[in-house]
């Protein structure tokens, strides 16, 4: 990530369109255009995610999973994250879990409302066993990308956590049967909003894919028991190679080296040492496996998580210094898994191939 302007305005951008199929491709969209962007568009829906918006409208017209998270926009006009694809998608729901697919990779949602009588550990590995005995029953057993939100994420209401609660359902869900599991964790990303219900959304697809650890950062799933009776059970990325196209999925990065927390109370240089961690990652995926070898451009769409809403001026300023020209970005309010973390930022960086 070489120094150059960044656009902070994803709506300043004009969405690139399909070229090849068949492919999935990840669009930042104005909100008020989305239905007129895929009216406009070559390519299908397969998914939209909203943050903090109505999505009532969108969820009656469109044939895909539609995701609406209380994180409210930071700056910038109201957008959304919409996913394509080519050729269409199918649209299903199965087991209180609705997804998109098509031949070679599914897109899914499962939201839970949580209740007095169940636990978030319980809550969790509910969750995950439905969806993996799904993507296992239908075919895509491979975890490409999964993100995690719910609220009160750093409240203690039992002497853990629940972002450990969460921890260890998702944790006893995976390593349930898989003695080896922690080789087919994918790129994951976990989050605090305002309000709302357990909800999951990811990609699984039928072929396999590389997941990619930090040389910066102790693998998650290898964390200490400091950090909880159970690790996190994430990658820190995915990266999905195709004929067509090819996706690089990074998971929610902070400023951890090892496995401690670095620069507590200092918003500029956490931000400073999660841009490390970025680079760290995407050179290392790049020198294991040429993810950019011979193939033309990438674009990046980021999303940031700041706990405090009053740090996006500072933050943005950083990463216009730092993130290429290419990249898109959309700075939301959420809370991180680490009470002292003050930002989180995932990326997806789409590569087509030449």
């Amino acid at each position: 990530m070489r120094p150059k302007p960044s656009s902070e305005n994803p709506a300043s951008l004009e969405p690139v369109r399909a070229v090849i199929p068949p492919h999935i491709q990840v669009h930042y969209v104005p909100a008020s255009d989305v239905v007129s962007f895929f009216e406009a568009s070559r390519c299908h829906p397969f998914a939209i995610i909203c943050f903090d918006q109505d999505t009532s409208f969108l969820a009656q017209e469109s044939p895909c999973p539609v995701v609406s998270l209380n994180l409210p926009q930071l700056g910038g006009p109201p957008v959304a994250e919409v996913w394509t694809c080519a050729p269409p998608s199918t649209y299903r729901n199965i087991d209180g879990i609705s997804f998109a697919m098509t031949e070679q990779i599914l897109f899914g949602l499962l939201e839970i409302g949580e209740s007095h009588e169940l636990s978030l550990e319980t809550l969790a590995f509910s969750a995950y066993r439905r969806l993996l005995a799904l993507t296992r029953t239908m075919g895509y057993s491979h975890l490409l990308r999964i993100w995690n939100y719910f609220p009160d994420i750093n409240a203690c209401p039992a002497g853990l956590s629940r972002y450990q609660q969460f921890c260890i359902g998702r944790h006893e869900a995976f390593a349930d049967g898989q003695p080896d599991f922690k080789k087919l964790l994918p790129a994951g990303t976990a989050v605090g909003t305002r309000s709302g219900p357990l909800q999951i959304y990811f990609l699984a697809g039928t072929t396999p894919v590389t997941h990619i650890e930090n040389p910066r950062q102790v693998n998650a799933y290898d964390y200490p028991s400091i950090y909880g009776p159970r690790s996190p059970s994430f990658a820190r990325a995915t990266l999905r190679q195709s004929e067509y196209r090819e996706h690089l999925f990074i998971a929610g990065t902070a400023s951890i080296e090892g496995h401690m927390s670095r620069h507590v109370g200092d918003l500029e240089k956490q931000t400073v040492e999660t841009i490390h961690n970025l680079q760290a990652l995407i050179d290392h995926a790049h020198q294991l496996h040429a993810a950019d070898n011979g193939r033309g451009d990438w674009q990046g769409l980021f999303k940031v998580y700041l706990r405090h809403p009053d740090a996006v001026s500072t933050v943005r300023s950083i990463l216009k210094q730092h993130l290429p020209s290419q990249t898109q970005i959309v700075y939301l309010e959420g809370e991180i898994c680490r009470s002292e973390l003050l930002l989180e930022i995932e990326g997806i960086l789409q590569y087509q191939v030449q």
